[in-house]
C-alpha cells in the first residue's frame, strides 16, 4: 500500500514538472513572437525616418512658385 502511494507520489511530481515545461514553452512562444513584433516595429520606423530625412520636399518648391504664380497676378491687374 505505501509502495503504491509512492508510485502515485512521483507520477503526479512527473506530471507536474512537464506542465510546468509545457508552460514555460508557452511563455516563451509569446515573447519570441513579441520580440520578433517588436523588432519590425522598429525596423519600419527606422525605415521610415531616414526616408523622411533624406526625401525632397516637393511642397516647399510647389508653394514657392504659386506665390510667383499670385503675385504676378495681381501686379499685372494693377497696371
Amino acid at each position: 500500500m505505501v509502495r503504491t502511494m509512492n508510485m502515485n507520489a512521483k507520477i503526479e511530481e512527473l506530471l507536474a514538472a512537464l506542465k510546468k515545461k509545457e508552460d514555460e514553452k508557452q511563455k516563451n512562444t509569446v515573447l519570441w513572437v513579441l520580440a520578433i513584433i517588436g523588432t519590425v516595429a522598429a525596423v519600419t520606423g527606422i525605415a521610415f525616418a531616414v526616408y523622411r530625412f533624406f526625401a525632397p520636399d516637393y511642397l516647399e518648391d510647389f508653394e514657392e512658385d504659386f506665390d510667383d504664380d499670385f503675385d504676378d497676378y495681381f501686379e499685372d491687374e494693377e497696371e
